[in-house]
């Protein structure tokens, strides 16, 4: 009995949620009252409030965080974290989705972006998917990124004509989610200089000039699932 107990706390997601209203926090906590893998372990109602207690809890795995705050909003928060703290993965909530603030979350280096109006089902969902690295997207969100790609025909009719490899397709995926080329060579067995090379040649062959470009990608093309 205790063992199975120490078992289901070992795997448990520890999070620390960040928004400007309280009520919206025991929202959120409510919400996940009932999801046995998850637990919060702290609240902050600012950006400096969650660096500090970031400091006082190293046990956080995900930053759940609002992108609209005075002072330091969700976007400074999320870069100052992944500076501070690159183990911890960052998920946005906002109750807008446009192009901008889906781009630069991507771009602070955040792994998922939600919506207010979110169940509880896709909540627990996303949560998971950001602590194991993965990305993870709200549906209006993903159809945001969709819309934005520049997307003529002309861009269809490019990416038609792209063919990467299996062995690119893993390494899209990884890059995709955060991996660093030390963490992909590891998981596939092959050299960082492979890596490094592979990742150029996706860059070349999509025409991508960063990460959140091959994020991008990867959703258009279903490579994230």
């Amino acid at each position: 009995m205790s063992e199975n107990s120490t078992a289901t706390a070992a795997v448990r997601i520890n999070l620390l949620l960040v928004d400007d209203h309280p009520l919206v926090i025991e929202g959120i906590k409510t919400l996940l009252r009932t999801d046995a893998s998850v637990r919060v372990v702290a609240q902050a109602n600012s950006g400096p409030e969650a660096l500090q207690k970031l400091a006082q809890h190293p046990e956080v795995d995900v930053v759940l965080l609002d992108l609209h705050m005075p002072g330091m909003d969700g976007i400074e928060l999320t870069q100052r974290i992944r500076a501070g703290f690159p183990q911890l993965r960052v998920l946005a909530l906002s109750m807008f989705h446009d192009h901008a603030s889906v781009t630069e979350v991507l771009a602070a280096g955040g792994l998922g972006y939600l919506l207010k109006n979110t169940t509880k089902a896709e909540l627990s969902a996303a949560i998971a998917d950001v602590a194991a690295g993965r990305t993870h997207f709200s549906q209006e969100v993903g159809q945001t990124l969709l819309q934005n790609l520049g997307g003529s025909g002309q861009r269809a009719a490019a990416d038609a004509e792209i063919v990467l490899t299996t062995r690119e397709r893993e390494i899209l995926r990884l890059v995709a989610a955060e991996k660093s080329n030390q963490d992909i060579a590891a998981a596939l067995f092959i050299s960082e200089r492979t890596v490094e090379t592979h990742r150029k040649n996706i860059l070349t062959k999509t025409n991508c000039k960063s990460v959140v470009g091959l994020i991008q990608y990867a959703i258009r093309h279903k490579l994230l699932t």
